[in-house]
């Protein structure tokens, strides 16, 4: 009993620590000149209002963010869906000279960080022309190594015999895909969907070194840009941050069931 105690007791801990950057977030952009209030209990107890987000949501350039990120993020996001699918599918059935070398290299390229390509990465835009535009934002993450490594593994866990009794009775190599193995892999499909989008929606390096313009500025590259000099208009920042949060939180409270049910497929053998 003490034990079961001992164990809520850290969860609790864990999860205030967890939500109370976003409690502190969501007070910010419910305060005016929250940075003019010099101690805690001012912050609490003065007044609370939506100035900021309606301030922020009227702007001029919010919306075309808020654009910007939707926009990239669905799109990448379904090119992932559709190409690491396909990809993972390959890999987990299909025996060809070169399928554990190609593993290897999805596996290595896992391991190097993000930072590591920048350079060359930008060098390719410049080349391509493409610096300034959506094809630099969607194109190179359209694919992720993550993601064929993910499909691979789950669908290594799926019996053939399926698949071969679809073939057997005269199912096409599409109709196989799409009607047999897209429906088997849909819990994992999600995770990698909300996987992908989280990563887009919040991705800044690479939106921030690609565009200069900010007709192609995305959220996370729109809200720096509340970060002064001098100082840092906070009320406006939180509200734009907590408005980028939403769409997050809602995406995990619809397919909290079906993640859950992915990451953990196959991890009990019945």
């Amino acid at each position: 009993m003490i034990k079961k105690y001992l164990i809520y007791s850290l969860l609790i801990i864990v999860a205030v620590g967890m939500a109370f950057p976003i409690v502190w977030m969501l007070i910010l952009s419910l305060k005016t000149n929250p940075e003019t209030l010099d101690n805690t209990s001012k912050l609490l107890f003065s007044d609370y209002n939506l100035n900021n987000y309606k301030e922020a949501i009227t702007s001029d350039s919010f919306d075309k963010y808020l654009f910007n990120s939707l926009f990239v993020s669905i799109i990448v996001t379904i090119g992932n869906i559709f190409f690491c699918t396909i990809t993972g599918y390959v890999l987990a059935r299909k025996k060809f000279r070169g399928n554990k070398l190609i593993l290897i290299s999805i596996i290595g390229v896992m391991m190097i960080p993000p930072h590591v390509i920048m350079i060359p990465l930008y060098r390719t835009m410049v080349n391509f022309d493409w610096i300034n535009s959506y094809q630099s934002l969607i194109i190179p993450w359209l694919i992720t190594p993550f993601g064929v490594f993910l499909v691979k593994q789950y669908l290594s866990n799926i019996p053939e015999a399926i698949e071969q009794a679809a073939i057997i009775d005269g199912a096409s190599q599409l109709q196989l895909l799409f009607k047999i193995i897209f429906p088997l892999a849909k819990p994992i499909i999600i995770v990698l969907a909300v996987y992908v989008f989280l990563m887009n929606w919040n991705s800044f390096l690479f939106p921030f070194l690609f565009t200069n313009n900010s007709d192609y500025w995305t959220l996370p590259v729109g809200l720096t840009f509340y970060l002064g000099k001098q100082s840092i208009d906070w009320g406006h920042l939180m509200s734009g941050a907590s408005m980028s949060a939403i769409p997050i939180i809602v995406l995990f409270m619809i397919f909290q069931k079906q993640i859950i049910k992915g990451l953990t497929a196959g991890a009990i053998k019945e």
